[in-house]
């Protein structure tokens, strides 16, 4: 029982629950910025109304592709900027922004104008291809391109086109002198 005149301590408030830390913010912000140093592109896009469901779908497609997806707070994202070629990529963080980004230059713009057609809530805002600024018609464009992959699949029908032409035509006598060899084995005997 409390004695009169004195007033009941009260228990410490329990601290309130800072989220993370100011470590852990910076060791994101490293790991994001050591990959978007080596990244060829960024596609920036606002995700609002988008489930979880949907961001994990999307978040596979663009692993399937070489590509990956960030969603921070768009102050960490400017800071993992800095020092990259995609500073200028600034002012379109507003608002609830996710970043696909790859090595492969056109493999993330492909992937998200692909996802942004099924998925009325994904809105491409721009991108960058290097230092070069984008926006989201650009970035339109940029997936219209073939892929890394679709270029080198070419050039190798290319150079393998000629190869088999060659070998088609040297292989043309030897079998029209086989034909002619076989009619004439074939051929009664007079």
């Amino acid at each position: 029982m409390a004695q009169p005149g004195r007033e009941r301590e009260k228990p410490p408030a329990p601290k309130a629950e800072t989220g993370v830390d100011r470590t852990e913010k910076q060791a994101f912000v490293d790991d994001l910025h050591g990959s978007l140093k080596s990244a060829g592109t960024i596609v920036i896009a606002h995700y609002a109304g988008l489930t979880v469901s949907d961001l994990t779908d999307l978040r596979a497609k663009l692993r399937k592709a070489g590509a990956a997806l960030k969603v921070s707070k768009n102050r960490l994202t400017k800071r993992a900027l800095e020092g990259t070629a995609f500073t200028g990529l600034g002012p379109m963080l507003k608002g609830p922004t996710a970043i696909a980004f790859s090595e492969d230059v056109v493999a993330p713009a492909k992937v998200a104008v692909a996802f942004a057609k099924d998925h009325e809530k994904f809105v491409i805002v721009g991108g960058s291809m290097g230092d070069r600024t984008l926006d989201a018609a650009g970035v339109k464009a940029l997936a219209s391109m073939p892929s890394l992959d679709e270029l080198r699949s070419k050039l190798i029908g290319l150079i393998m086109a000629p190869a088999t032409k060659v070998a088609g035509v040297l292989m043309a006598p030897a079998g029209g002198l086989a034909r002619v060899i076989g009619a004439y084995a074939n051929k009664p005997q007079a």
